[in-house]
Formats: C-alpha cells, sequence, structure tokens
C-alpha cells in the first residue's frame, strides 16, 4: 500500500514538474526597419530580421532596401549605386560568428564574397564580428537589394554553440542616384535561441 503512495505521489509530481515547464519555442524571431527621407513622398528603408533556431544551433538573418513610395515599396532606378554594410556579432564578446550569405539573396552562399550580376560582396571577419559588404551598380527590382545568410554563433573557449548569448544582425545602406546621396539609420535586429 506504501508503495503504490509513493508511485503515485511521484507521478503526480512528474506530471506538476511537466506541466510546470514553459514550453520550448521552435525558434526566436525579431525584426527592425529604419527609413531616411528622400523627399515629402518618398524615403529610403532598411529591413533587418533575424531568427534563431534552437535545433539547428543557427540563426539566420536577412535584410531588404527599398524606395518607400505613396503606392508602396519600390527597388532603385538604374543610375542607383548603393553600398550596404550588415554586422553580425553576439551581446558576448567571447562569441564567433561562423557566417555564410547570399547577396543578392537566392544565389548561392558565400563565405568570402562574390561578383553576382554586378552585386558585388565581400565578408570581413573579426574576433567577435563579422561584416559583409555589398555594392550595388545599377538599380532594380526589389529582389535585387535583398541579402540573406546564416550564422553559427560558436564561443571561442569552449567550441560549443552559443545558445546563452544574443545575436545582432544590423545594416545600413548608402544610396546615390538621381542627385540623391542618403544613408540609412542602421536598422537592429536583436534576439537569443
Amino acid at each position: 500500500m506504501t508503495m503504490k503512495r509513493l508511485a503515485a505521489a511521484g507521478a503526480a509530481a512528474l506530471l506538476t514538474m511537466a506541466l510546470a515547464q514553459p514550453a520550448s519555442a521552435g525558434a526566436a524571431s525579431n525584426s527592425a526597419v529604419t527609413s531616411i527621407p528622400v523627399d515629402g513622398a518618398t524615403s529610403i528603408e532598411m529591413h533587418v530580421n533575424a531568427n534563431c533556431v534552437p535545433a539547428e544551433n543557427k540563426c539566420y538573418f536577412d535584410t531588404a532596401a527599398n524606395l518607400l513610395t505613396p503606392t508602396g515599396p519600390i527597388g532603385f532606378p538604374q543610375d542607383t549605386w548603393a553600398r550596404q554594410t550588415i554586422t553580425l556579432r553576439s551581446d558576448e564578446r567571447s562569441v564567433w560568428q561562423e557566417a555564410w550569405y547570399s547577396a543578392p539573396a537566392g544565389v548561392p552562399r558565400e563565405l568570402k564574397g562574390a561578383n553576382h550580376n554586378n552585386v558585388l560582396s565581400k565578408m570581413y571577419k573579426a574576433l567577435n564580428n563579422v561584416e559583409i559588404s555589398v555594392t550595388y551598380f545599377g538599380g532594380g527590382p526589389l529582389e535585387r537589394f535583398r541579402v540573406d545568410g546564416d550564422s553559427m554563433p560558436t564561443v571561442w573557449a569552449t567550441g560549443l554553440p552559443a545558445t546563452e548569448a544574443d545575436f545582432l544582425a544590423c545594416s545600413q545602406i548608402q544610396v546615390v542616384y538621381g542627385g540623391v546621396n542618403l544613408t540609412t539609420p542602421t536598422a537592429c535586429a536583436q534576439t537569443r535561441f
């Protein structure tokens, strides 16, 4: 009789613990948008999204730049020259970012740099961040000004995934065309696993 009570009490305790645990999320994500006015009706926008997936120990990011007009977002004019900077980092100085990216989004992932249809890109690695520089020669549709990628935040000392640290993806773009030369404020998305 005592054994049955102990078994029932143990089962009840386990059930209570299981129900008290918060449900684990599949991913944590965040977004940010900044803009700078071109004139009374148009502005340049910079969008950044970050998403960390615990099951993969990876964080994903994507950025998009566009003109925002009264009729909605559009790409940039054909005489555009633009330079975008994307910085991936952690809130912990001891975390390394092992990153890959596509510029523009959808082309094969890069580790160092490339030229895809006059969209030149280069990645620079430091001890605790990664910087991706993307230069656009010529305008085009919205898709041309999108960059995406992923990073595996890693603790230097252990080589293990840095799942306890925040992941930050930040970006800004300088756009030059037809008498316009403007740089957006930096947009930063911050999240964790």
